[in-house]
């Protein structure tokens, strides 16, 4: 199957790639599609090592520490009790 790019500067940025790693074009727009895949999947939590920083961040925006109790030592401890 052929793929052409039609966009001038999308050309111009394949070549350059080719060029720094001394591929073909195939193989340069095949590492670059790659490895932005890799990124996009572990930045979504998709694969092994994904940014769970992120997630944190995302979480802590989201809640309302005025409406809950501190987490404390004592408050820690209760979760632990018996009854």
């Amino acid at each position: 199957m052929a793929f052409h790019v039609k966009n001038p500067e999308t050309k111009a940025l394949a070549r350059r790639v080719a060029a720094l790693k001394r591929a073909g074009l195939t193989e340069a727009v095949h590492a670059a599609l790659k490895h932005e895949l890799e990124r996009e999947q572990a930045s979504r939590l998709d694969g092994p090592g994904g940014d769970r920083r992120q997630v944190r961040r995302d979480l802590r925006a989201r809640g309302k520490p005025d409406h809950g109790r501190p987490a404390n030592k004592a408050f820690r401890d209760s979760l632990y009790e018996n009854d």
